[in-house]
């Protein structure tokens, strides 16, 4: 990570700190929503990669408000799934932070939970969901960034990244609760501030169904060679 976003990382850390407690307008006087503006035109200057990972950190600390559409106020329904992604990548990462902390610390039978197989067998799984939306937003920032930020440029990239980050949802966040037992459910424990947003996001600009079928229709369009020479291509 670069020093420049290393800083905005920080900004956004004590803005949404802030915002958790008296809502978006500490966004909107930071001035969040020329983070891609060009310098010339008076703003920050960033890429998609500077955006990515200002959302996951709004994933993890301020979930509930619409930091996104606050960021990109004149994207498309594309361009919105492409930032949902990110804020399910930051909130995903904190599930799976959260049930490690549990399970080393929570003791059944004389020892903590995490020196139980079967619960290392779960965090694993459940830690390769959150690296495989991570790889995905990764993926896609990047490709956003090669394509000027042209959604019709990265239109298989997007679709790809939203289906796989909905379909990780369940997996993340029923292991999450699983490990964590009743704690998990309660007001008071911090589980459910990012359980119960990623369940939204789910199904927000695009659902499993809308996502898998558009990624269908892109991938039957390439052909059998096609889509080797397009998977490689995504790989340069």
């Amino acid at each position: 990570m670069s020093g420049a976003r290393d800083m905005l990382c920080d900004t956004a850390r004590a803005v949404f700190a802030e915002a958790a407690a008296a809502g978006l307008e500490p966004v909107e006087e930071a001035g969040f929503a020329l983070l891609l503006v060009p310098e010339e035109e008076g703003g920050f200057g960033g890429n998609w990669g500077d955006l990515s990972a200002v959302l996951q950190i709004a994933g993890v600390m301020v979930p509930g408000l619409p930091v996104a559409e606050l960021m990109l106020p004149d994207a498309n329904e594309a361009l919105l799934a492409a930032a949902t992604v990110s804020l399910m990548a930051g909130a995903m990462g904190q599930a799976l932070a959260l049930s490690i902390e549990h399970v080393n610390t929570r003791q059944q039978f004389g020892r903590p939970l995490g020196k139980f197989q079967a619960v290392q067998q779960s965090l694993a799984v459940m830690a390769c969901e959150v690296r495989a939306v991570d790889a995905a937003a990764a993926a896609l920032a990047a490709r956003l960034d090669a394509a000027g930020l042209d959604p019709t440029a990265a239109d298989f990239e997007i679709a790809a990244a939203k289906l796989r980050a909905n379909r990780a949802v369940g997996i993340v966040t029923a292991i999450a609760h699983q490990v964590h037992g009743a704690i998990g459910f309660t007001r008071e424990y911090d589980l459910n501030r990012v359980t119960i947003p990623l369940m939204r996001w789910r199904g927000k600009h695009g659902n499993d169904a809308h996502w898998a079928q558009r990624l269908g229709r892109q991938v039957a369009g390439f052909g059998g060679r096609g889509l080797w020479e397009a998977m490689t291509a995504c790989a340069d």
